[in-house]
């Protein structure tokens, strides 16, 4: 058996490769259609392609601008590269002569113009700055993340709702009756004319006869009405995607308190909504994640404005509710008083004029007030990430003011008792006085 004559079986799939996947998603990449776009019709056009809820995809656009940046520069290449419905070729192609588009070319250079320093801004830190925010890198995170998802929702999805080639207009045929040369003689045949005489002889006037009788009318028509659709049994993605994302919450809180620090609040909601993402994009498939989308967009909002102010002080160690300490020994006073939310009172005027002691007062929400001795000599830095500072004198007002720090010696002047302090506050009013 020679192997030259073995016929090998053609290839059934045309998405062999990662070459002919790419090629194949710009032939047949979306069209924007104008309607129910919100903007440029570019969400749309993917969830029309693809038989995915366009809302899906205008959330997941939306995190991927807030976390990391790339979501707008994504949407930005949308409008750019993909047709626009009934356009030959994209408004960049038809800017370099590709062919006809309804974008016009001075807005297709504004695009263009407009591309450069979203894409700076997105590979220099985006919302998050060039410090890092939540991590370096987030513009390719975030492209590698995009395109990863449309690779694979090409390969699996790329079969269904392909567009229609657009037919240009120059190679339209021209319709009939333009005065185009034929061959075929148009002139309508007569036929052959009927005699002007009866050869029967008979008068014209005797062919009296009765009119047909018009037809019976037809019977009405009866259709049965349509059989009820079975409803179709509920995705258990959804409920899935919840419970994973309280069971993520649930572990960031529990290491947060158990000291690790980098599971704050801000990275405890992005993990939330990395999962409500994934969980989302899943059920865009059975359409059965829709209500995870209320979750999602207040994290979301919640989220931009924890890293784009810098809430450092909010934390979740400490108990909920008004705290008020009074010691009145070296022994009663504690190193560290921390506390999650509600006002914090603490008073140090009854403690004895012993050696120098040091405290920190940590709040997340609330007010802190700290009361100090008349002739004690403080050392304090005084920091609140939202709201207003008043330390001995010393006040400050609004977000992501710096700390205040100084020295303020007693009624009497030098000599009175060392108290260093350390106090910070998330959210509310601080405030150290004298007693």
């Amino acid at each position: 058996m020679s192997g030259a004559n073995e016929a090998r079986a053609p290839k059934t799939n045309p998405l062999n490769g990662f070459e002919e996947t790419v090629k194949d998603f710009w032939a047949s990449r979306p069209r924007r259609p104008h309607g129910g776009r919100k903007v440029a019709g570019v969400a749309a056009g993917l969830g029309q392609r693809y038989g995915i809820d366009p809302v899906v995809i205008r959330v997941a656009l939306v995190a991927a601008t807030v976390f990391g940046g790339f979501g707008l520069v994504f949407y930005l290449l949308g409008w750019l590269f993909f047709p626009s419905e009934g356009d030959d070729v994209s408004g960049f192609e038809s800017m370099i002569g590709r062919g006809r588009s309804s974008m016009t070319t001075a807005f297709t250079v504004v695009l263009c113009v407009a591309l450069i320093p979203v894409v700076g801004w997105t590979f220099g830190g985006g919302w998050f700055g060039t410090s890092g925010g939540w991590f370096d890198g987030g513009g390719l995170i975030g492209l590698a993340l995009l395109s990863i998802g449309l690779y694979f929702l090409h390969r699996s999805r790329g079969q269904y709702n392909r567009p229609a080639p657009v037919v240009p207009y120059a190679t339209a045929q021209a319709a009939t009756g333009t005065g185009a040369f034929t061959m075929t003689d148009t002139t309508t045949a007569t036929g052959t004319a009927a005699p002007d005489w009866d050869p029967l002889a008979a008068s014209p006037g005797g062919w009296d006869l009765p009119d047909p009788a018009a037809p019976p009318p037809p019977p009405p028509s009866y259709e049965e009405p349509p059989a009820p659709q079975p409803r179709q049994p509920r995705s258990k993605i959804g409920s899935m995607t919840l419970g994973a994302a309280v069971i993520v919450a649930g572990v960031g809180v529990v290491l947060n308190l158990n000291g690790s620090s980098w599971f704050s609040v801000a990275h405890i909601i992005g993990l939330v909504l990395g999962v409500l993402g994934v969980g989302m994009v899943a059920g865009s498939f059975v359409r059965g994640s829709r209500g995870l989308i209320a979750l999602a967009a207040p994290l979301a909002i919640a989220g931009m404005i924890l890293t784009t102010s810098p809430f450092t002080g909010f934390d979740l160690k400490g108990g909920v509710g008004d705290l008020t300490a009074t010691p009145r020994s070296a022994a009663e006073l504690q190193p560290v008083y921390q506390h999650a939310a509600g006002n914090l009172r603490l008073d140090l005027t009854q403690m004895p004029l012993t050696g120098p002691i040091t405290t920190t007062v940590s709040n997340g929400a609330g007010d802190t007030v700290v009361t100090v001795p008349a002739t004690a000599d403080v050392t304090f830095d005084c920091k609140n990430t939202a709201g207003s500072v008043s330390c001995l004198g010393h006040s400050g007002d609004g977000v992501g003011q710096s700390p205040i720090t100084g020295t303020e010696l007693g009624d009497d002047g030098a000599g009175g008792q060392k108290i260093t302090l350390h106090v910070s506050n998330g959210v509310g009013d601080v405030e150290v006085r004298r007693g």
